[in-house]
């Protein structure tokens, strides 16, 4: 039987509906930060409270909720879960065939001190893989090159999170940039604009962030010039790409020029102490191995290749080739129990629509198969017979085992709060701020990410909202919309789909509480710091964001 969503079900008042349908949120909340429960309970219970919730507050009907939450559990597992389970694969390889050894020395042969250890790997290599690939990728390999290093599990994924930041808004070669121009009707390139006016401002304090985070503001000035490279090589790269370039290529040019000039600089410049965690201060500084040019290429090459080839599939023109060519796939283009049965309603639309329900997954042209087609290679550059491969990813299933059910869990999560309204809901309580509005608009992409994840989901579902309200009080659309792709972000290092795949790939299985407690206070203060920006941006410094007399394509 057909349901239409209502976003103010109690009262007709949002804040009390609103009120209400937060109840699965803030037990998430406590389940991970108070009571430390594992992220596979956590998860799976939210979800099962999430669906009692929704029927006795909106009467949407049990069979809309149930197969609401099984479309997002398989959208789970693929493509999101196929992503970790391949990148955790690859890096197992590289560790059974013993290159990351090699790897380990080149990086620590740059430099021994860990606080350029994490700008290097954690900030530009991480922002790299997020270009490249985003949905997890740079927090399972970046963190599991750091815990390769010598750091401890906590502080490689808790680092790696919070620096996968800055890079979220143009991740995955600029997908949600795409998404809030499809869900808007306003140009991308406009979009990208707008974005790459707000976010290097965060990619110049993400560094600095880190690094007082581990070492405290002592230690951060110690390597102030090193940070500042760091920084402001990505930012004023990712300003330039975005504003001249396009939303495809920010995060892959920034992150190449931050990597490549931090490595330079500190060729040539090095700290007057070198900094170790408080563990390590009684350890002597090992003497890493020096290995000739040709090693040290082919222990990198995994990730050359992955750069190649994550590059190669994410263009248009080889998506298309091998969609045509190779059609190995899943559709269901009519997901039974929910596809014409839910009904957007205003002020999303201008009336009821239905809002349809499908399930395709191309095994081929999926991010995940890009990173086993690297695995594959990998096997065949290293020398690593098939049997061996097939005993490392049948182990990689096993320890992974837990986080896809986490991950499963949360994205069933995700979609019955898009389907049932519940996303929606929050999202209208917080545009009723009017004139604080512009300080409240990454506060809708923050929530949209820790609902969903993803950064292009956030977009999906706040972009209207966030260009009808802005036209409601009369500031310039394009700066909210881009703030909510801004704020979303921030929402990524603590998105319980995040942390899920930080602790798959670092070991962690069990103790994603301490990861979301490590991340919810950076998260949170890094965007007032975006809300402060924003509201700036409207009424003080208005001329930062291009005003789009126009808005339609």
């Amino acid at each position: 039987m057909p349901w239409t969503q209502s976003y103010a079900a109690l009262g007709n008042s949002i804040g009390l509906t609103a009120l209400a349908v937060a109840v699965p949120i803030f037990y998430l909340f406590w389940a991970l930060a108070i009571k430390r429960m594992k992220g596979y309970l956590a998860g799976s219970t939210t979800l099962l409270l999430t669906i009692v919730d929704v029927v006795l507050v909106y009467k949407m009907p049990l069979g809309s909720a149930i197969s609401a939450s099984l479309l997002g559990i398989l959208n789970g597992v693929f493509p999101i879960a196929w992503i970790v389970i391949a990148a955790v694969f690859l890096y197992n390889l590289t560790v059974e065939a013993g290159q990351f050894e090699i790897i380990k020395s080149s990086i620590a042969s740059l430099s021994s001190d860990r606080r350029l250890q994490v700008l290097l790997i954690a900030f530009s290599f991480g922002a790299f893989l997020e270009g490249a690939a985003g949905f997890g990728t740079p927090v399972a390999i970046a963190g599991a090159i750091l815990i390769g290093l010598g750091f401890e599990p906590l502080y490689a994924a808790g680092l790696c999170l919070v620096a996968n930041t800055a890079p979220v808004a143009f991740g995955g070669i600029g997908i949600p940039i795409i998404t809030a121009s499809t869900a808007t009707g306003v140009s991308a390139n406009l979009i990208s604009i707008a974005v790459g006016r707000q976010v290097p401002f965060l990619s110049v304090i993400v560094p600095l962030y880190l690094i007082v985070i581990m070492a405290g503001w002592k230690g951060a000035k110690e390597v102030l010039p090193a940070i500042a490279v760091s920084g402001l090589t990505f930012a004023v790269a990712q300003w330039w790409s975005s504003n001249y370039l396009g939303p495809y290529l920010p995060d892959i040019i920034a992150s190449l020029f931050s990597l490549i000039s931090t490595a330079v600089f500190i060729k040539f410049w090095k700290p007057k102490n070198i900094w170790r965690f408080p563990h390590e201060k009684n350890d002597k500084l090992v003497e890493h191995k020096k290995y000739p040019l040709s090693q040290i290429l082919k222990a990198w090459s995994p990730f050359a290749i992955l750069t190649l080839v994550v590059g190669l599939w994410g263009t248009d023109g080889f998506k298309n080739f091998v969609g045509n060519q190779l059609k190995w796939f899943v559709n269901i283009p009519h997901w039974p129990g929910l596809d014409g049965l839910v009904y957007k309603a205003a002020p999303f639309v201008a009336k009821p629509t239905v809002y349809g329900a499908s399930y395709r997954w191309d095994f081929f042209v999926a991010a995940g198969t890009a990173i086993l087609v690297t695995a594959i290679i990998t096997m065949l550059i290293l020398r690593i017979s098939p049997s061996k491969g097939i005993s490392v990813f049948g182990a990689t299933l096993k320890q992974l085992t837990y986080p896809v059910i986490t991950i499963a869990s949360v994205l069933g999560f995700a979609y019955l709060a898009n389907y049932s309204g519940l996303s929606y809901t929050l999202g209208l309580l917080l545009a009723q701020t009017g004139h604080l509005f512009p300080f409240f608009s990454p506060f809708l992409g923050w929530i949209g990410v820790f609902l969903t994840g993803s950064d292009t989901s956030a977009n999906a579902l706040f972009g209207m909202l966030q260009k009808v309200t802005a036209q409601q009080i009369g500031i310039n659309p394009l700066l909210t919309i881009a703030a909510n792709c801004s704020g979303g972000g921030l929402g990524k290092m603590i998105s319980p789909q995040s942390i899920a795949v930080a602790a798959a790939a670092t070991g962690l299985v069990g103790r994603e509480s301490d990861l979301f407690r490590f991340t919810f206070k950076h998260s949170l203060l890094l965007l007032v710091f975006v809300g402060i920006l924003i509201y700036l941006q409207t009424y003080f410094y208005p001329g930062m964001i291009p005003t789009v007399a126009a808005l339609a394509r």
